[in-house]
């Protein structure tokens, strides 16, 4: 017998199969069924005269043979696959939570989960908000198709920040949003030499490694970024990739790596397939992923750029042995200062391997490259659909020139005494990042052990627990809806707390880049990144919306915030106005 016309299979397996699948679903009563001896196949529905209940099910038995004529095999496999698909989805079970803390989004109370998980892809913005509007002082749960999270009101914030990562890790969290196992993140479970690096090295050296990533700014400026003089439309997001992309790489390999087309391309390449990876993979479950992972060509291109990665590390880690062996003989070698050549003096055995080194390396490409560029990109973005903004900023840059002379051009006058005096750039990022926040839901963690808070909460061990930053930080405001870039500038000011309430600067009301000893170690050097760029931005060129365009919408996947990939620019170069006639 073939049944529904796929596979043969005998009685005694397809019977093992349905009491297993019936088993995940003990609320529904199947047993007035089981006097009711159903055949299927393809092009036939069987059903032996029950009485009253046969003459019942004819018409539906007529319906659904014409329906299953009607279709191909190749049709029928995917509406059984889809089938399958949602059975498992209704028969997950339930992740660890918050004991009584209310799962939030359903819009009836009889919705199947797999609805709202589904819904939660494109609209988590629209579920968080509400979540937080509804439970703002106590714990809720959102579903995603891979886990639950527990929602957390900020109030704990001082003192989850305590815990050491051995009870509540952001990593763990964080590789699991990676679907570690099937996208070759696994080691940063493993190691935690990235985070030392950055914390370590390129943070304790904030001024020095700014300064370094300036020259790679200048070099790449003339190649990377269009000097129209007349308006011209481009795509700025791009274009902010590439030149992150080369100063990142400056601090990470060195020279000449820090020019090698190959590898700037690869490491942009890198996190957006990596992402789509983990995204695809999250939305089977787990049992799953030795099936499905190994089929998805966006796997293979994960796979297809760490071999890429391992060409290109592979001679620069052989280089620095070379000069390591070579100083010990006495010999006075001069290499970049480089975070690999700090992984790599620092790192262990396993750590030093090549594989385990170039696949690090392509994971720190990530949040160095993506979240930076789009920060620049949203600047401009706001700044283009307030473009009043645009004389004040540079008349902020204008002035500390006047003082300092240009970025870089003083000896001795470098970042460190620069960019602090940019305190009206600093608080227009941190009201574009209010309004273009990089992920909804942080500091995201994973409880190793069960904890229990203060006030009794009680968190097992298992939940993922995170915050709704993007709606604290709304709510902390006053007239939050309007975009006001001078808050934090007028709130330093106000309170005399000249030291805080500025952009990379971790706090209880502003979480976007984390909270406590887990919070982002890269953050000050991306801010770093961010102001230089725009300095030169702003002191080149001119920007506006393309006609009949306007700031563009973000776009949600999940919890992941960004901006339209088509939105584009029209840019040109800067022009001042004639003393004897006030035109340009």
């Amino acid at each position: 017998m073939e049944t529904l016309g796929l596979l043969p299979a005998s009685s005694s397996v397809l019977q093992s199969f349905n009491a297993s699948v019936l088993s995940h679903f003990p609320q529904f009563n199947f047993s007035q069924f089981s006097n009711l001896n159903l055949h299927l196949n393809q092009s036939n529905i069987y059903f032996p005269n029950q009485g009253e209940l046969y003459q019942q099910l004819i018409p539906i038995k007529a319906v659904v043979t014409d329906f299953l004529d009607s279709l191909s095999y190749s049709q029928f496999a995917a509406i059984w696959f889809a089938l399958g698909w949602v059975l498992l989805s209704l028969a997950r079970k339930n992740h660890p939570k918050v004991p009584n803390a209310p799962y939030h989004g359903y819009r009836w109370w009889f919705e199947p989960t797999f609805l709202l998980q589904a819904r939660y892809i494109i609209s988590a913005r629209k579920i968080i908000t509400s979540g937080y509007q509804k439970y703002k002082d106590t714990p809720f749960v959102i579903r995603r198709w891979d886990t639950d999270m527990t929602i957390l009101p900020n109030k704990y914030q001082n003192e989850l920040r305590l815990y050491p990562t051995t009870k509540l890790s952001g990593v763990k969290a964080q590789v699991q949003n990676l679907v570690h196992r099937w996208t070759y993140t696994t080691l940063m479970v493993e190691s935690n030499l990235h985070f030392r690096v950055l914390q370590n090295k390129l943070t304790a050296e904030l001024p020095k490694f700014l300064d370094i990533a300036k020259t790679e700014l200048e070099y790449g400026w003339p190649m990377d970024v269009p000097q129209p003089d007349d308006w011209l439309e481009v795509d700025i997001q791009q274009t902010m990739r590439m030149l992150v992309a080369r100063m990142s790489a400056k601090i990470f390999l060195g020279h000449p790596a820090c020019r090698n087309a190959e590898w700037l391309n690869l490491s942009i390449d890198f996190s957006i397939t990596l992402f789509a990876c983990a995204f695809l993979l999250r939305m089977f479950p787990p049992w799953m992923h030795p099936i499905v992972g190994p089929l998805m060509p966006v796997r293979w291109k994960v796979a297809s750029n760490l071999k890429k990665a391992q060409k290109i590390i592979g001679p620069l880690m052989e280089k620095h042995r070379d000069a390591v062996k070579r100083r010990s003989e006495g010999e006075n070698v001069e290499e970049d200062d480089t975070l690999l050549n700090w992984m790599m003096d620092n790192g262990n055995e396993k750590e030093n391997g090549l594989f385990e080194m170039a696949t690090r390396q392509s994971i720190l490409t990530l949040a160095s490259i993506h979240t930076t560029s789009m920060g620049v990109a949203n600047l401009l973005f706001d700044l283009c659909a307030h473009p009043e903004w645009f004389p004040v900023l540079k008349e902020e840059i204008e002035e500390v020139e006047r003082d300092l002379g240009k970025l870089g051009e003083r000896e001795g006058v470098g970042a460190k005494e620069w960019l602090p005096r940019l305190e009206k750039l600093d608080s227009f990022f941190v009201e574009s990042q209010r309004f273009n926040p990089p992920i909804l839901l942080a500091p995201q963690r994973l409880a190793i052990v069960p904890i229990t808070l203060k006030d009794g909460t009680h968190i097992p061990a298992g939940t993922r627990i995170a915050c709704a930053n993007a709606d604290i930080l709304h709510s902390t405001f006053p007239d939050p809806l309007t975009f006001d870039p001078m808050r934090s500038y007028r709130k330093r000011y106000a309170t005399g707390e000249l030291n805080r309430h500025q952009a990379g600067q971790p706090e209880k009301d502003n979480l976007h880049f984390g909270y406590g000893k887990q919070a982002c170690p890269g953050r000050h050097f991306a801010v770093g990144e961010i102001k230089m760029v725009m300095v030169k931005v702003l002191n080149e060129f001119e920007f506006k919306y393309p006609e009949g365009k306007s700031r563009p919408s973000n776009f949600f996947a999940d919890e992941n915030v960004f901006p339209d990939p088509r939105a584009k620019l029209m840019m040109r170069k800067r022009r001042t106005k004639c003393e004897s006639c006030g035109r340009c």
